[in-house]
């Protein structure tokens, strides 16, 4: 009897272990369970949430232009939104990174899809004043195709002026590249000295060609031929330039998008 009542005692702790087991399976890791984060977002083409005060009223004009226009043309929204913590929304203890991604994820940003083609290009600029950190949140559409183009905006538009207490600046700037890099365009850099020589010297070739050819051989010298290829090819690039499709997008910037995990953080 006493051997019957080891094994069912034994049996009776294996079954209670797998049920707790079981339990923790479904339930899942402490980090998976869901935040609400109390932030409400801006309007749909408000495009910046400044909670901590951080963007000068005009620096927040030339942004909301610039986002404008580029959801406009590209269904490609920027959302910008500065706070004091991460602790004042629902977020104590937590990496910039899941921040931005639970923040992205209840705001839905950008358009999951259009004309049901996957989109999912939305793009949030995150900055916590207290705890010095910043964020560039990608949605899944961008995959990691651009995250080191990502690092080079945050290290050398936002951070690099974040140090040097230029915040609005700094956003403003983040806000050009991030455009820039929605466009396939090259992103600003520092000016570099070595290229104005060789501008220079190329512009007085240009010159000294085109005098001598006129002097040598009147208007039916090769400058005449080489200055009209010049200006066509300029004429024809401006008029397709012309004939894009920009400003067909006329929705927001909220549209069930969702983060791919994509971008990068930094801190100040």
């Amino acid at each position: 009897m006493t051997m019957q009542n080891s094994l069912w005692r034994y049996a009776r702790c294996r079954i209670t272990a797998l049920v707790v087991l079981g339990v923790a399976v479904c339930a899942g890791p402490p980090h998976a369970v869901a935040v609400d984060l109390t932030l409400d977002r801006p309007g749909d083409r408000e495009f910046v949430r400044d909670r901590a005060g951080l963007i000068s009223e005009s620096d927040e004009a030339k942004i909301r232009g610039i986002c404008d226009r580029l959801l406009s043309e590209t269904a490609t929204p920027i959302v910008v939104v500065t706070i004091d913590s991460m602790a004042d929304h629902g977020g104590d203890g937590l990496r910039i990174e899941t921040f931005a991604t639970l923040l992205f994820d209840q705001w839905g940003i950008g358009v999951a899809e259009i004309n049901g083609q996957d989109w999912n290009t939305g793009i949030l600029l995150l900055v916590s004043r207290r705890d010095r950190k910043a964020r560039i949140e990608l949605g899944g559409g961008w995959g990691r195709r651009e995250d080191q183009l990502c690092r080079e905006i945050m290290d050398d538009q936002i951070i690099a002026n974040f140090k040097r207490q230029r915040f609005s600046e700094g956003i403003l700037a983040g806000v050009e590249s991030l455009s820039n890099m929605a466009r396939k365009e090259e992103l600003p850099r520092a000016p570099r000295p070595a290229w104005f020589l060789p501008a220079v010297l190329l512009t007085i070739g240009l010159a000294i060609f085109t005098v001598v050819s006129l002097v040598r051989s009147g208007s039916g010298g090769l400058a005449w031929l080489f200055w009209g290829g010049v200006f066509t090819l300029i004429f024809l690039l401006l008029r397709n330039a012309g004939s894009s499709d920009g400003g067909s997008y006329s929705g927001g910037s909220f549209g069930g998008g969702s983060s791919g995990g994509g971008g990068a953080s930094g801190s100040w």
